[in-house]
C-alpha cells in the first residue's frame, strides 16, 4: 500500500501502512531506527501484517527532512544517521507516534487494539509510549538510553517487553544492569536479553544480524502481541 499521510498538531507527514488479508484487526505501530523509514522498516511492518496486524510505520524525521530512507551500508549513510539522531527532538517523536495511534485506531482496518514496537531509537521510543501514552502493549529491541529515562518507569501501566543486547556497543553494561534493576519489580515488564548479541541483532542484512537470536526474539514478540493484542 502506498504511504498516508498523518494530520499531527505541527503539520502532515507520512507513514507506512501494512494492511493485513483479513481486517479488521489489531494494529502495531512501528518506531523507526536512525535510518527513516527505510527498505528494513517497511519488511518490519510487512512481516507484522502477515503475522495478521495492521502495522505503520510513521516518518518521525520529518521536521528534519521528510522521506529520509538510508541504510547502514556506508560511512556517510552512517554520518547522517547519527546527525538525524543528535537533532530528533525525543518530545515531538513521542508527540508523532501518539497522533499516530490515535489514527491507527480511528481506521476501519482496525479492531480497537493498538500497540507498539521499535528499534534501536525505536526501542526507546517504545519504552516511552509504554510510560506516556495508552498503547496497548509495546516492544523494544535494543533500545538507547533508556538509563536516562528510568523516572519515568513509575508510569509503565501496559505491557512492556524489551529485548536487550548483552554487547550492545552503544549501550554499556551497567546501564543495562540499572535498567533491569529498576524495572524487576514491575510484574508488567519483561526483559529478554542475548548473551552473545550486540546492536541490531534483529536487523536482516546488517552487520550484527544473528538469525538465530533474531528469530528467538520475534517469536517471543509474537507471543506477546498475540496475548496483550489479540481477543
Amino acid at each position: 500500500m502506498p504511504d498516508i499521510t498523518i494530520e499531527g498538531p505541527d503539520g502532515a507527514f507520512s507513514a507506512y501502512l501494512a494492511v493485513p488479508k483479513k481486517t479488521p484487526a489489531p494494529a502495531i505501530l512501528v518506531a523507526q531506527e536512525i535510518f527513516g523509514v527505510n527498505q528494513v522498516m517497511r519488511e518490519v511492518c510487512d512481516w507484522l501484517a502477515g503475522e495478521g496486524y495492521l502495522a505503520c510505520c510513521p516518518d518521525i524525521f520529518w521536521r528534519i527532512e521528510p522521506g529520509i530512507q538510508i541504510t547502514d551500508k556506508s560511512d556517510a549513510e552512517w554520518k547522517r544517521a547519527f546527525e538525524l539522531f543528535g537533532l530528533f527532538d525525543v518530545d515531538k517523536g513521542i508527540g508523532d507516534l501518539k497522533v499516530t495511534l490515535k489514527a491507527l485506531r480511528a481506521r476501519a482496518e482496525c479492531a480497537g487494539t493498538a500497540g507498539t514496537i521499535g528499534y534501536c531509537l525505536g526501542g526507546k521510543l517504545a519504552y516511552l509510549m509504554a510510560t506516556r501514552s495508552d498503547s496497548d502493549a509495546s516492544v523494544g529491541y535494543y533500545g538507547v538510553g533508556l538509563a536516562e529515562l528510568l523516572d519515568e518507569a513509575p508510569s509503565i501501566a501496559k505491557p512492556l517487553l524489551l529485548h536487550v543486547a548483552a554487547k550492545d556497543q552503544f549501550v554499556p553494561q551497567e546501564q543495562q544492569a540499572q535498567v533491569a534493576a529498576t524495572l524487576a519489580g514491575n510484574a508488567l515488564v519483561i526483559l529478554h536479553g542475548y548473551d552473545a548479541q550486540d546492536h541490531a541483532f534483529a536487523r536482516i542484512g546488517g552487520q550484527h544480524y544473528d538469525e538465530e537470536a533474531a528469530k528467538l526474539a520475534n517469536q517471543r514478540t509474537l507471543d506477546f502481541f498475540k496475548e496483550h493484542l489479540v481477543p
